[in-house]
C-alpha cells in the first residue's frame, strides 16, 4: 500500500522531483536529543516549489516543516511527513547601502550572511553565540545575542514574505499586514514558511572585547551598572562557586588583534580533556564542583582582551552536545532569580545525593521588542541559560535541575526561549504573552488545515480542543533522562 494513498501520480512525481534524501532518512537535531523520520525529505529551490508542496500537503493531509541547521535543542523542526531542507534558498535578492538593509532568501546561513554583508561594508548589530543557523530558523524562535540596547534577531527584520498553509503568498512589514508581520517575525514555524526577509543592518564594525574574572555578587549587586558597562555584556557564572566571567564588547576603530589561540589550553584541555572528565563524572558526580573550580582557575582566572570583526567576537565554540534550557525574565527580576538559583545549587551540593551541575550558567541581556511572541515583548529582559553537557553524546541527569530552574523562572515572570524544550503550555503561554490569543487566531487563518502542526506546535500553541482535531507528527526523544549507571 502506498505510504500516502491520497497522493495522485502527478503529486507524487512532483514531490519525488524535489527529494534530496531517501525515504525514512533519520533527522536529528544538533544536540541529538530529538529525532524523526520524514517520509519526504525535499530541497525546494524556489517559492514556486514551496507553494506546490504546501498545496499538495493541504489537499492530502500531510504536514510540512522546514529546517535549517536543526540547531534548536527541541523537536520544533521534527516531522515524520514532509521536511524541507531550505539550503538551496540562500540567494541575495537586494541591498540598500543608504538604508543599510539587505534582502535575502530565508534559507541563508548566518556564516554566509556575514560574508555577504562584509562585501557590502555592513554587519548585523547583534547576533548569538553561533552562526550555523539559517536566518529563517533564527527569527522563528527569536534567537538573540546580548546588549541592553539591542533587540533579538526577529526585531531586526523590516520586511518578510510568508507562504501560508493554503499556498498563498503574503508580503508584510511595519505598514502593510502589520499584525501578520508582528506574528510572523517569531512564528515558531506555525504560520507558514518564510521565504525571504529584509534585515536592518549597520555599517561594518570591529569589536574590542575584554573578558574579566569577577564574582556573581559583583555583577548582580549593581546589575544596572553592569549591563550598561559596555554596549554588549555577557556573564558566565560557574555553579558550585562564586566565580563568574564578565564579557564586555564595544565598537572600536582599533586594528584587528584576534583572540590568542592556545591550542593546548583551549582545544586539548578545554575541549577534549574536559569532555573526558565529564564522562568520568557520570560515574562520580561529586567530582563536578572541583572540575568547575579547576577549569575556572586554569582557563578563566586571567583577563583576556582582543579585537576582531564583529561576528567573530560575538561567536564562540559551544563545545559538544548538551541539554540546554533558557528563559527570559524582566531585567529587574534577574538578581533575585540568580540568587535563588545559586541558593538551590549550593543546597544541592550539601546533600549527599544532590544535583551537581555543569558550568556555565549564561546570562545575557536584550532590549524590549514589539514582536508578539518574542520573550522580550514589551519588556527589557535578562536571559538566563543553564547547560548540562552530554560527553560523547552520553546522557547525564538533568531533569531535577530543569524542574528547579523552571520553577524559579516562573516565579520571576519568566518566558522560555522557544528553541529550547520547555514545560510551558497553552494556558501558561496565554498568561505570559499579551498577544498570544491574537497569534493563535492568525495561526488558524494562515493554517486552517494544520499543515504546519507537529508535536511541538500541538503541545505549546494549539488550544486543547483544537489540538485533538488535527493529526500530528511523532517526534521521538532519543536522549535518556538519566544515565543507567
Amino acid at each position: 500500500m502506498p505510504l500516502f494513498p491520497r497522493l495522485c501520480d502527478s503529486d507524487r512525481e512532483f514531490l519525488e522531483s524535489l527529494r534530496c534524501k531517501p525515504e525514512g532518512t533519520q533527522f536529528y537535531n544538533w544536540a541529538r536529543t530529538f529525532t524523526s523520520r520524514p517520509s519526504y525529505f525535499l530541497a525546494p529551490q524556489s517559492e514556486r516549489d514551496i507553494i506546490g508542496v504546501i498545496r499538495i500537503a493541504s489537499r492530502c493531509g500531510l504536514s510540512v516543516k522546514p529546517i535549517g541547521s536543526g540547531h534548536s535543542p527541541s523537536d520544533i523542526a521534527c516531522t515524520d511527513s514532509v521536511m524541507l531542507n531550505m539550503d538551496n534558498m540562500r540567494r541575495v535578492l537586494a541591498y540598500d547601502a543608504y538604508a543599510c538593509t539587505v534582502t535575502v532568501e530565508a534559507g541563508i546561513r548566518f556564516h554566509d550572511l556575514h560574508q555577504v554583508l562584509a562585501q557590502r561594508n555592513m554587519a548585523l548589530s547583534s547576533i548569538g553565540s553561533i552562526s550555523d543557523q539559517s536566518v529563517a530558523g533564527a527569527i522563528a524562535t527569536a534567537t538573540h545575542g546580548t546588549g541592553i540596547g539591542f533587540g533579538d534577531n526577529s526585531s531586526m527584520i523590516t520586511h518578510l514574505v510568508l507562504i501560508d498553509g493554503t499556498g498563498k503568498r503574503h508580503e508584510c512589514d511595519h505598514q502593510d499586514n502589520k499584525d501578520l508581520f508582528d506574528a510572523a517575525r517569531c512564528s515558531l514555524g506555525a504560520l507558514g514558511i518564510v521565504t525571504q526577509v529584509t534585515i536592518q543592518c549597520e555599517p561594518a564594525f570591529n569589536l574590542h572585547a575584554v573578558q574579566t574574572p569577577i564574582t556573581l555578587d559583583a555583577a548582580i549587586d549593581d546589575l544596572d551598572g553592569f549591563v550598561h558597562s559596555a554596549e554588549h555584556v555577557r556573564l558566565w557564572w560557574f555553579p558550585h562557586t562564586d566565580n563568574a566571567v564578565a564579557w564586555r564588547a564595544n565598537r572600536t576603530h582599533m586594528e584587528v588583534e584576534p583572540s590568542p589561540d592556545f591550542f593546548l589550553r583551549d582545544r586539548i584541555y578545554g575541549f577534549h580533556i574536559y569532555q573526558l572528565q565529564l564522562y568520568k563524572a557520570r560515574f562520580k558526580p561529586d567530582d563536578i564542583p572541583s572540575l568547575t573550580r579547576e577549569h575556572f582557575a586554569n582557563r578563566f582566572a586571567q583577563q583576556k582582551e582582543w579585537v576582531d570583526e564583529s561576528y567573530r567576537v560575538f561567536n564562540f565554540d559551544c563545545l559538544f552536545p548538551q541539554y540546554v534550557n533558557e528563559w527570559a525574565v524582566p531585567l529587574e527580576q534577574a538578581p533575585s532569580a540568580l540568587r535563588q538559583l545559586r541558593q538551590w545549587v549550593d543546597a544541592q551540593e550539601r546533600e549527599r545525593n544532590g544535583v551537581r551541575v555543569h558550568f556555565p550558567v549564561e546570562v545575557r541581556f536584550v532590549q524590549e521588542t514589539d514582536v508578539w511572541l518574542s520573550p522580550a515583548y514589551h519588556r527589557t529582559v535578562c536571559y538566563i541559560g543553564v547547560i548540562m553537557y552530554r560527553p560523547y553524546h552520553k546522557p547525564v541527569p538533568y531533569r531535577k535541575y530543569w524542574r528547579a530552574f523552571e520553577d524559579i523562572m516562573r516565579t520571576h515572570q519568566g518566558r522560555p526561549h522557544w528553541a529550547k524544550a520547555h514545560t510551558m503550555y497553552y494556558f501558561d503561554l496565554q498568561r505570559a504573552y499579551p498577544k498570544f490569543d491574537d497569534f493563535v487566531k492568525i495561526r488558524e487563518l494562515c493554517d486552517p488545515h494544520g499543515v504546519f502542526v507537529n508535536d511541538y506546535i500541538r503541545r505549546h500553541v494549539l488550544p486543547p480542543l483544537r489540538s485533538l482535531s488535527l493529526a500530528s507528527d511523532t517526534s521521538r526523544y532519543v536522549a535518556q533522562h538519566d544515565p543507567k549507571l
